[in-house]
């Protein structure tokens, strides 16, 4: 395996394992990601333990950030991106196009204080992660400076002059023996759905209540900055959809509402939750424990609700059709939080026709092309929680290296 390497694209927890395990073999790994932290959808979630550990995944997709960061013999990219490939020899020759991330992580100590003053709204980001150095990352098309030509307070209250607005984006050409393309998923946007997302502040999606349970470790409700004792959560919002022609299980969208609503209900007792759903996707080696228990802690109704309606008192009308009593019922909630389901990315088409990559009907990507030095794993191949995200990353890398001694 000697000068061998392998370029990986998408940093979330497929691409980090893969390009572990690809390290310890002694294989040279170029990791490309394209957004300004690695870690993907998963480093934003919270840590569901209660009295015990819930085999959520959170903390093991933080253990293998920790360790892909502070390893010198993983090469990492941000903000970038494939733009061209050509087969060379034998390998495969990729063009990276690479955006300035305008920090300077040598320089930078991380304190917050671009973030704090930045008066654009979503101009800077804060990582979830402390693992992800600079802690934060500077994104141009919502940036001031670059917008209106008229803002520099971030690069002249930095410190340690860390932030450097005159950066200029350029290209690299990386050689590889072989790709693994783990670009993960993106969330289906439910923004023409009836239940009033970005409409009503208390409707929120299962992602955004990730976020705010590993920042504020409660579910807090936007509108007010209170929290909320009565929440609705809603599965199969953008799953299993005929209209949309989503006909897939997002497979993870159960376990983890269910997990963060018992993790909610043991933090506040008094807390009424329920769960809206058309059948339950196992999940786990411990899923009927599992729940069994839940079932103590959450009101499971067996109804899609059909609309969403503001209250007097900024609380949320969930209205649904009891097939028992064969009539429309409503409850009302401080939250309502939809299960958005998983869906290809928006860059798929372009690895598509960059890498030449096959696609299945759904638009996740098919199974490896080993005759191309090209392997897929993660949610890339179609919807999967944490730790099938890992076995997948452990599999392509085992195609891989029997590719590699060819």
């Amino acid at each position: 395996m000697a000068h061998k390497k392998v370029l990986i694209i998408g940093g979330g927890v497929a691409g980090l394992s893969a390009a572990l395990e690809l390290e310890q073999l002694g294989i040279g790994v170029d990791l490309v990601e394209k957004t300004g932290f690695l870690g993907g959808h998963a480093i934003q979630y919270a840590c569901k333990a209660t009295d015990q550990c819930v085999k959520c995944g959170a903390c093991v997709v933080e253990e293998k950030l920790k360790a892909v960061s502070g390893n010198p013999d993983i090469r990492v990219f941000l903000n970038s991106q494939i733009i061209n490939m050509a087969k060379t020899d034998g390998r495969s020759a990729i063009t990276l196009r690479c955006q300035p991330t305008y920090i300077d992580p040598h320089k930078c100590t991380d304190c917050g204080q671009c973030y704090i003053q930045c008066p654009g709204e979503g101009a800077i980001e804060q990582g979830f992660s402390s693992n992800n150095h600079p802690l934060y990352a500077l994104y141009a098309d919502k940036c001031l400076h670059f917008t209106e030509q008229n803002c520099h307070i971030c690069e002249d209250i930095c410190p340690e002059k860390a932030i450097h607005l005159n950066m200029q984006s350029d290209e690299h050409i990386r050689e590889a023996d072989a790709i693994i393309v783990a670009i993960g998923f993106k969330a289906f946007d439910p923004v023409d759905k009836p239940y009033g997302w970005q409409v009503f502040d208390n409707v929120i999606t299962n992602l955004e209540l990730e976020r705010i349970l590993r920042r504020q470790s409660d579910a807090i409700r936007p509108s007010d900055g209170q929290i909320a004792r009565r929440i609705a959560f809603i599965q199969c919002v953008g799953s299993r959809d005929a209209t949309l022609n989503h006909l897939w299980c997002s497979k993870v969208c159960c376990g983890s509402a269910l997990r963060m609503a018992r993790v909610i209900k043991a933090r506040h007792p008094e807390s009424d939750i329920s769960f809206f759903y058309m059948d339950v996707q196992n999940f786990g080696k411990d899923f009927e424990i599992f729940y069994a228990a839940v079932q103590d802690d959450v009101r499971m109704v067996r109804s899609l609700p059909g609309d969403i309606y503001p209250t007097s008192d900024d609380c949320l009308r969930v209205i649904c059709f009891d097939q028992h009593e064969r009539q429309s019922v409503e409850q009302v909630s401080d939250l309502v939080v939809l299960s958005v389901g998983i869906k290809p990315g928006s860059d798929f088409g372009e690895l598509t026709d960059t890498l030449k990559l096959k696609s299945e009907l759904t638009g996740f990507f098919s199974v490896s092309q080993p005759e191309q030095g090209i392997f897929t794993t993660g949610a890339a191949t179609g919807p999967m929680a944490i730790d099938d995200a890992i076995a997948s990353a452990g599999q392509a890398v085992w195609q891989t290296v029997q590719y590699l001694k060819i």
